[in-house]
């Protein structure tokens, strides 16, 4: 059997060192034969003639639009492996005609975003954030039962914002522990909610229920500021709002409004816009905690997308 002629195409092109370690380099030479060079343009002469023998194009972040003038270039091409979340947005129509796989790492590049929202819920239970504000403010011995009566995670209810990749991975992660799971998707059906041990309810009832909210619902219209001033209102007092989904879902200035009275934190790793402006107030408020989208997959994580890419291609290679 030939081996499968891959290449590989994203931008910056040194980001393909940071994807594929010296393993992942040995498993691809045992079944392809991989372009030398790393595309960060498919439009120019060199990458027409790494094109013409291409049976998988490996994509990444920053690649090159998958052009119907690509596709002619692209003769051979028989799969696109995304080492993204979904590489849809980088199809031209000839691209979607063709009968071709098509695979992304949605799964793969999920899983770093359940641990951190793991992370994120158990201190958000154990109310991490006013109680270090609180010692960071008074700097001497706090008496944690009367600050802090209803912190712990024993039994805390935890409401999931759409049962996502990355919404079910979180559910996964959080069945060892004691706490009771609410879930708001339209899409889940009983028996799915059923398999996941988790309770199905409205928004609403969610908002008004969980005292920790986390939100994996997608960037589509439908979802646009679901989360408006009307059900910020429902959350009990001392409730934390997680966001490692997209800014856009969450009303900004209602969200603002709310944080100001003090009555509810934030941990925020998305926001609208991204990131915020200089002298935006959710920079100085005391009870947000703002990240720079680290979520997803970085530093030693993006080697786990490689090897998901690897797996794929070893996967058509036995085709």
């Amino acid at each position: 059997m030939e081996p499968l002629n891959v290449v590989l195409t994203m931008r910056p092109a040194a980001l393909a060192e940071r994807l594929f370690d010296d393993a992942a380099h040995r498993r691809l030479a045992a079944v392809a034969q991989v372009w030398p060079e790393v595309l960060e343009e498919l439009t120019t002469p060199d990458a027409a003639k790494a094109l013409e023998h291409c049976d998988v194009l490996v994509t990444g972040w920053g690649a090159g639009f998958l052009t119907d003038a690509v596709m002619a270039a692209a003769a051979r091409l028989r799969a696109v492996v995304h080492t993204g979340g979904s590489a849809a947005g980088l199809l031209g129509p000839a691209a979607r005609e063709r009968r071709m796989t098509l695979t992304d790492a949605r799964a793969a590049n999920g899983r770093p975003v359940a641990e951190l929202t793991l992370a994120l819920i158990l201190l958000a239970g154990k109310q991490t954030l006013p109680s270090a504000r609180l010692y960071a403010e008074r700097r001497a011995f706090i008496d944690r039962e009367g600050a802090f009566p209803q912190a712990g995670n024993h039994g805390r209810r935890v409401g999931i914002v759409g049962a996502s990749c990355i919404g079910r991975q979180t559910i996964e992660l959080l069945r060892p522990f004691d706490l009771a799971v609410s879930v708001f998707d339209p899409y889940l059906s009983d028996d799915d909610a059923r398999d996941l041990g988790v309770r199905k309810v409205e928004l609403d009832e969610l908002m008004a229920t969980c005292t920790v909210i986390s939100v994996h619902a997608p960037d589509v219209p439908e979802t646009l500021r679901m989360i408006d001033a009307r059900r910020l209102a429902l959350l009990p007092d001392g409730a934390t709002l997680i966001n490692t989904a997209r800014g856009a879902l969450v009303d900004t200035d209602a969200l603002v409004a709310e944080l100001t009275t003090g009555r509810i934190d934030a941990v925020l790793d998305v926001t609208e816009p991204e990131p915020l402006p200089a002298d935006h107030p959710l920079w100085s408020l005391p009870n947000v905690l703002l990240t720079p989208h680290i979520a997803g997959s970085m530093g030693n994580e993006l080697s786990r997308l490689g090897d998901n890419a690897v797996a794929e291609i070893e996967r058509l290679a036995r085709w």
